[in-house]
Formats: C-alpha cells, structure tokens, sequence
C-alpha cells in the first residue's frame, strides 16, 4: 500500500513540474565539492570562516570572504595530528577532538596545543563531542568516559562521570546540544543527559536522564545509543544507532524519535520510508530535518551508508533525495551543517556545498510516516 502511494505521489508531482516548466525552465540545485577524499567528521562556523575536521586529513579552515581553503596537518607541518571527530569554535580558538586529547588553536598566534585529561584514563582522552555556549562562554567537552566542563575566559577546566547505576555506557558522551537558554542534553551511549545550565555541575538536582528503561524511547531495544539530536519549541529529534548481532538482534534498533516534551514518544524507521535505521547526524533547516542514515550489517558488523533524507517536521513526510542531483559523491554522510544559506553535506570522500534557495522538496519522492497514516486511516 506504502509502495502504491510513493508512485502516485511521484507521478502527480511529475505532473504537476511538467506544467509548471512549459515557460521557463526548472532551476538546476546549485552545488559544489570541495576536498576530495577526506572523511568529514564535523563542521562549525564562526563569523566568515568554516571549521572542518576531518579523520585523516587534519582541519581545514574556509574563507567566506577570500573563497579558499587553508589546512592544517601534519602534511603543512603545522598540526602534529590528522585524526578528529568534532570540531568547535568562537572567535578566539578553535577546539579539535581527537583519541589522545583536545587539540585547541590559540587564532591570535597561529599555534596549536594539546590538553591531556587525567579523569577516565586513556579512553577519558577520547574526544567524541564539542559544543560551544556562546551565552556562557564556556566550552562542552564529550569524551569516550566523562565529560568536561572549560570556561574559557579563565581556562578553568571541571570533570564530571555521567555514569548512572554502574552502567559504563551512560558515561560514553556522544552527543551535546544546547536548548534554549537553560538546558543542555548530554547523548550516550545508553541514554540522555539533561542539565539545567544555571545550577552547580556537581548538584545532584540539576541531572535528569533518560533511557528505555522506563517509557523512554518507547522502551525500545535493549539499549538506545544517541548519535545526535535537534530542537524545536514543541519537540525533540534524536537520531539513534544502529548496532545489531544475530545473538543480539534488539540490541541499537536505530531510527529517528520524536519527544513531544511531555513524555509521548514517536518513532521513524525503515517501515515508516526511512533508507535505514542507523542515523549518522541531523540538521534542521526550517520546516525539514535532513538525516545521513546508514545500516549496520549483522554478520560483517559494519556500517554501510544509505544516503541523505529529508523529514518535513509538520506533515511527517519522507524524502530520500538522490545523491547524483546536488554531487555527493558518496552514500556515507558524515557530518550536516547548514549556514543559513548552504547545505554543508560531509561524506567519507569529501565536501559538498549546496544551495538551500532552490526548491528541495523536489529532491525526492514524499512518503507519510506511519502517524500520518493512522490519522488518514482514522478518518476514512
């Protein structure tokens, strides 16, 4: 029935393009590739620069103003490491995740230094999340074990364990993203984190988690792993793993879940038209969130691209856009920023840059989820 809709919407939208092109032509998306090769981790803008880190090609910095690009890494001779996950910034340094440390850019002088943390070991080095509170003027820093609070107007740094009843993967810090003015979630590895900003980092109270053990996320899978998420004033995204074995086939069911912020749960997966249930990132631009997807492979246990999609938050359509039509050049999308004018679309071979003004729900075919669906169904 789901595949019967999908060809009936595309041929009336065929339709409906044909007339409206018989006087002018349909404007072609506006796109363009940059830095062929490299493996796109994470992307960050401050005034008229672009951040970029990469895993193997070090960080790169884009001039809006000038149109060209500068590298740093160990080819330049100018960073000791190429290896990153995440990336942020303001308008005096630059912070860079890497496995042995936060690597930070002082931009006055040009020069890079690394910062080791003593709290988590080896694996408490592991840089896996950075968001920066303009507001605050302070720095979250999300690592493989705890996470790490740096003022840094007075470079004063404070550790904190997030981990909940033993359970080590609450402290594997994945995701952070600020909400609001107040608030900031905390994505592990088996759960969420929420903390209200304007209390003490080590006050009990300012902690809530959340997991699927008691109505979270539907009380699906054994345990829910958060790859990133997104915010409007009414609801949440989180975009999930997917990690599945066949001893464990429940284990990160993956999907998209929307938080009404009032403790109703929705989920969208493959049933509801997404390509795959593993979700490498989001960004919202207006109305539409665009997730990169990907599937995980029981028996090699390996992650495989599925492309970008495109989700209208009001209506619930889907929309898998083809990859040929904006020059992506792979199907494993990395990394999502959107600048308030270009779609940054990171891969695992490099950059594309596009135009957000041409018409994207042109881009793919729509299909309902399965929410719109039941309305329909109900009112027939």
């Amino acid at each position: 029935m789901r595949v019967i809709e999908t060809m009936i919407r595309k041929i009336l939208l065929f339709f409906i393009l044909a007339i409206s092109t018989v006087n002018y032509a349909f404007p072609k998306i506006e796109s363009a590739h940059f830095l062929e090769g490299a493996t796109i981790t994470s992307i960050t803008k401050v005034g008229e620069n672009l951040w970029v880190s990469t895993y193997g090609q070090g960080v790169y910095r884009y001039s809006y103003n000038d149109n060209i690009w500068y590298n740093y890494s160990t080819a330049n001779k100018n960073l000791d490491n190429n290896f990153f996950y995440c990336i942020a910034a303001n308008q005096n340094y630059v912070w860079a995740g890497g496995t042995d440390g936060l690597y930070i850019l002082d931009q006055r002088k040009d020069q890079w230094h690394k910062r080791k943390f003593s709290l988590g070991g080896e694996m408490g080095n592991w840089i896996r999340s950075l968001c920066y509170d303009p507001q605050e003027n302070v720095l979250w820093i999300g690592r493989f074990e705890n996470i790490t609070r740096l003022e840094v107007g007075k470079q004063k740094y404070q550790d904190l364990s997030l981990m909940i009843n033993n359970d080590s993967k609450s402290n594997n810090i994945k995701s952070i993203k600020l909400d609001g003015d107040s608030l900031i979630w905390f994505g592990s590895e088996s759960g969420v984190h929420i903390f209200n900003k304007h209390m003490r980092l080590e006050d009990k109270d300012a902690w809530t988690y959340i997991n699927n053990k008691d109505g979270g996320f539907n009380g699906e899978g054994q345990s829910v792993s958060i790859s990133d998420m997104l915010f409007d004033p009414a609801n949440i995204w989180f975009g999930t793993d997917e990690f599945i074995t066949a001893e464990n086939p429940k284990f990160n069911i993956g999907g998209i879940y929307e938080f009404n912020r009032k403790g109703k749960w929705e989920r969208l997966s493959e049933i509801d038209g997404l390509p795959a249930d593993g979700v490498y990132c989001m960004v919202r631009v207006g109305n539409e969130i665009f997730a990169g997807v990907y599937s995980f492979q029981k028996k090699e246990k390996k992650d495989y691209g599925k492309g970008l999609v495109m989700i209208n938050r009001v209506n619930g359509y889907i929309s898998p856009i083809n990859l040929n039509d904006i020059n992506i050049q792979s199907s494993k999308i990395t990394s999502l920023f959107f600048d308030g004018k270009s779609l940054w679309v990171g891969t695992d071979n490099g950059l594309t840059k596009v135009l957000i003004a041409n018409p994207m729900a042109h881009w793919g075919g729509g299909k309902l989820s399965n929410r719109e669906e039941k309305k329909s169904r109900n009112s027939d």
